[in-house]
């Protein structure tokens, strides 16, 4: 069956095509979710919430891209939980395992110890640098260069108009390669190292 075909059955109350959904996409959501908020046990309450929002409004989706529409209303419950959570203090960064998905791109098979020491420090640097962006920057940070969206896709996803989206992307992105070099040095792809001006 497929996914237009599970949607509409959803639609008519069918809990069983629901369920299908929900597992061809809760790992994407909870990926998302878990680079915005920064904590698992967090992640995995905001992807919960997302499927049980996505089912009460599924009769809302139109059409179109049932992924976009999906990761919409993960990105919505992400900013509700960030405003709520704004007076308490940010909870520590849990080490990146090889059972976490999450920035699975920074991985090559077959690497030795020594590579796979600097590619977790790798990974928890940007972690760390992603956590210090203002919240808007960092989600349309994560839906654009962790989860590969484009600009117009993060645009209908954040409901937010282009300019602004490219606007939040190019501070993001300049503060987390002055937040890399700042801490990384060495461990840094060449991408984002700062090369001598001569100055």
């Amino acid at each position: 069956m497929n996914e237009e075909d599970l949607i509409q059955q959803a639609q008519q109350g069918d809990i069983v095509a629901f369920n299908r959904l929900v597992v061809q996409y809760q790992e994407l959501v909870f990926n998302v979710a878990y680079r915005i908020m920064g904590d698992p046990a967090e992640a995995e309450d905001v992807a919960q919430e997302t499927f049980i929002t996505a089912y009460k409004s599924l009769r809302s989706f139109r059409g179109g891209s049932f992924k976009s529409w999906l990761i919409r209303v993960a990105t919505n419950r992400c900013y509700d939980e960030l405003r709520r959570r704004k007076r308490r203090p940010q909870t520590s960064l849990d080490a990146i395992t090889d059972e976490n998905e999450s920035f699975a791109f920074l991985r090559s098979p077959g690497e030795g110890p020594e590579a796979h020491r600097q590619r977790v420090e790798l990974a928890l640097m940007i972690e760390r640098c992603l956590k210090g962006l203002p919240d808007d920057q960092r989600i349309v940070t994560v839906l654009g260069d962790v989860e590969g969206y484009d600009y117009q896709q993060i645009a209908e996803i954040t409901s937010v108009s282009l300019g602004t989206v490219k606007s939040r992307l190019s501070r993001a992105r300049a503060k987390l390669r002055d937040c890399l070099q700042e801490i990384g040095g060495e461990l840094l792809p060449s991408a984002y190292r700062l090369e001598s001006t001569g100055t």
